[in-house]
């Protein structure tokens, strides 16, 4: 049996006990200590607390693959993850700690700008062109579909653009809900409308009560 084969094994007959005790914890930070140090380990996640829900973080050697929300079901998209990635996936938050730690910043208002590495395997064409171009709106900015299509030079794109930010793999880091309507109204979010709301909030400085009055974008172009 392969490496990756008594790894895959060990992982499932762990995942068979229940509660996790102490010692299966620790078993399970084995595993993949030492599956990430045989080269077996291609995604290791983690989930985060957060004031917009629990955030499932998947990342690659290369850095973050996926951000997904809660309402988009953690296990669904793990096993979208295996199937689309590699079925080589473990719980191993040794990995994801620095995305993780700035994202707890991020919420404590400490934090406006990540410094974490981003793999965007995910995605490609022009959809991968606008999550690239995410990173310039800058905090506590916000931009129009339309002008972020104009920026990219295809003016005529704006509803693209929306598609693009609703597929985004790395929300959060890569800011789409920075990204509204061109008469200032919220717009539609992946993670819901709500947690939109706060995003936009919190790197204004205002009260989440606010946030539900139309404002208008101020372009950063």
């Amino acid at each position: 049996m392969s490496t990756h084969d008594r790894t895959e094994d060990l992982e499932r007959r762990l995942a068979t006990i229940e509660p996790p005790s102490a010692a299966l914890r620790d078993a399970r930070a084995t595993l993949a200590t030492r599956a990430d140090a045989d080269g077996v380990l291609d995604l290791a996640y983690r989930v985060v607390d957060s004031p917009i829900g629990a955030l499932l973080v998947a990342a690659s050697a290369s850095g973050v693959v996926r951000i997904a929300f809660e309402v988009e079901d953690h296990d669904r998209v793990l096993d979208e993850l295996a199937e689309t990635v590699s079925p080589r996936v473990l719980h191993a938050p040794a990995r994801t700690d620095d995305v993780a730690r700035q994202l707890e910043q991020y919420f404590a208002g400490d934090l406006r700008v990540f410094e974490v590495g981003v793999d965007l395997q995910l995605v490609g064409g022009f959809r991968r062109q606008v999550i690239e171009h995410l990173v310039e709106i800058p905090y506590g900015r916000t931009a129009s579909y339309g002008s972020v299509a104009k920026g990219l030079g295809n003016a005529g794109a704006s509803r693209a653009v929306g598609s693009a930010c609703s597929h985004n793999p790395v929300p959060v880091v890569l800011p789409c809900h920075r990204v509204v309507r061109s008469d200032g109204s919220i717009g539609q979010y992946l993670g819901g409308t709500e947690a939109k709301v706060l995003l936009l909030e919190l790197e204004s400085g205002g009260s989440v009560a606010d946030a539900d009055r139309p404002r208008s974008p101020r372009s950063t172009r």
